[in-house]
């Protein structure tokens, strides 16, 4: 058995595919950099983080693009020797309009080099990509509505993809538009037997969110509905443990067994509140007398434990981890936002054994950020690092941040003023509202001795967050204020819109006067702490 979610934290929109006895599942990064995570796995119980491809400037740039947006939804499928990769690359979040590029790129290994990415249209996002026998290759989008007096998602299309030409060749053809759900996305097409399936995600990627399934026997169409309904969702079980399931990908295991991966959601306890992001969890499917796809668990719901093929090693999903930086590059678990120039934000050579962030633009930047953060994938954990940081003035900025977007965050930092002089201060965002953090008594700036590194912890408890700070690593002193950790969530904030990502901790640091004023990291850690009763 199983505990899902197989992927934690901050890992939605999975595409899964076989290779012999290896499984990978790629999944979703949006605005962090390098694009799009590939995990591996042998037994699909066990899965080892193996790269992120997007991973040069030819590849991926987003800068400029807007929070929520970046990389949406990769369909990772492998053929005849090589791994083909599907991926939208989004700039536009708010308004009618998305401007969504699709490209797609190849590898005959998936963790080597990816080739320069062919853009094949822009028409909507969520692209795949099916091979059908007889050896042609056709792709399939949702396509975007603007216009205001309809629904945005206008339907599924089905264009042919040339390899020889690098390019969509005939017509595109919608060939489903759609349940009474709405919101259709999220295409993966297969044929089994004498049924071409069209699975799709629907009703958006909150708390409506369902998996459905339609067939045909010709794969252009007309495509039939499964009359039992959606295929696995919880819009009608809001106590379950795992809300907002949607967006699947079938597999079939070599002994002719079929699982779905689909993300969905760990909301607080109490709340509707997902600081975990959405996550990637796995179900069984098997095929019943009428040749429908259904859980094997019966109904609709998501199991929380699921019978695969292994046992789960779930002790690799709790303990400590201490990062250094003295091998040259950062650890898998960190990512950076948008820039795909990772020199002009961080070092590892300049100072060795440190990461040296060099001060750019404000948290609230959509360009360039010194941000270097790992997922949350806990409800309760805690961070410490230990900085060395000389501000010359109130505009330089550095230390250990709590991030959620640009507008969502909770920051320890150190700074300088001319009524203070060099000190610890916390600032908090939400949705652009404020960067004050106010507590009746508590006066925001803790005066700091002049060249001495400082350590810096936060510390969430489900909702509660708090920062401490100490000058040797052992004696810590806590801040008199406890902060809403639920802030940093895909509810919460600006009109309450559901967002996409997950929420990040990490070290940042800012010179808002440009002159790049650096902050020297000696490491940072993380670890899981038990969650309240």
């Amino acid at each position: 058995m199983l505990r899902n979610p197989i992927l934690r934290g901050f890992n939605p929109d999975p595409s899964i595919c076989r290779v012999g006895e290896d499984y990978y599942i790629a999944t979703s990064t949006f605005e962090w950099f390098p694009g799009v995570q590939i995990h591996h796995s042998r037994d699909l119980a066990n899965w080892d983080f193996i790269g992120r491809p997007l991973n040069r400037p030819g590849l991926l740039n987003m800068i400029g693009v807007a929070d929520s947006c970046g990389v949406w939804a990769p369909c990772l499928t492998w053929h005849d020797g090589l791994f083909y990769l599907c991926y939208t690359v989004v700039s536009r979040f708010d308004g009618n309009f998305k401007d969504t590029h699709n490209y797609l790129t190849i590898s005959p290994s998936i963790d080597g080099e990816w080739s320069d990415p062919v853009y094949l249209n822009s028409s909507g996002f969520d692209p795949s990509l099916f091979h059908a026998e007889d050896g042609r290759k056709w792709w399939l989008n949702m396509v975007w509505d603007h216009r205001p007096d309809r629904t945005f998602f206008r339907g599924i299309t089905l264009q042919e993809y040339s390899p020889a030409q690098r390019k969509l060749i005939g017509e595109r053809k919608f060939v489903f538009n759609g349940s009474k759900f709405d919101c259709t996305e999220g295409p993966h097409l297969y044929h089994h037997e004498d049924y071409y399936y069209l699975m799709t995600a629907e009703g958006g990627t909150g708390y409506e969110h369902v998996v459905t399934m339609a067939r045909s026997r010709n794969m252009e169409g007309p495509y039939e509905l499964d009359p039992s309904g959606p295929v696995l969702t919880a819009f009608d079980s809001p106590e379950h443990p795992l809300q907002r399931n949607g967006h699947g990908d079938l597999v079939e295991t070599s002994d002719g067994q079929f699982f779905l991966v689909h993300l969905c959601s760990r909301p607080l306890p109490g709340t509707r509140l997902s600081p975990l992001g959405r996550e990637t969890a796995i179900q069984r499917i098997e095929r019943n007398a009428e040749g429908w796809f259904r859980l094997a668990s019966g109904g609709h719901l998501p199991q929380l434990d699921v019978e695969t093929p292994a046992v789960a090693d779930e002790s690799a999903h709790c303990g400590e981890i201490r990062y250094e930086f003295n091998q040259g590059e950062l650890h898998d678990d960190f990512q950076w936002l948008r820039t795909p120039w990772p020199e002009e934000i961080y070092s590892l050579c300049e100072r060795p054994a440190y990461l040296r962030l060099f001060g750019r633009e404000s948290l609230g930047s959509h360009f360039y950020q010194a941000l270097v953060a790992r997922r949350q994938q806990h409800f309760s954990y805690q961070v410490e690092t230990c900085i060395e940081f000389e501000p010359q003035h109130f505009q330089q900025m550095a230390g250990l941040v709590c991030y959620y977007n640009s507008s969502k965050f909770h920051y320890l930092y150190i700074s300088r003023d001319d009524e203070t002089g060099k000190h610890l201060a916390t600032m908090s965002c939400e949705a652009e509202v404020s960067l004050d953090t106010t507590f009746p008594g508590y006066k925001n700036r803790t005066p700091l001795p002049e060249n001495q590194a400082i350590y810096l912890r936060a510390s969430v408890q489900a909702r509660d967050l708090v920062f401490s700070w100490s000058a040797d690593g052992k004696n810590w002193i806590e801040l008199p204020l406890e902060l809403d950790a639920s802030l940093l969530s895909d509810e919460s904030g600006k009109d309450g819109a559901t967002q996409f990502t997950g929420a990040f901790a990490g070290m940042c640091c800012q010179d808002l006067a440009g002159t790049r004023k650096t902050a020297d990291f000696s490491f940072f850690s993380y670890r899981c702490l038990p969650d309240k009763e």
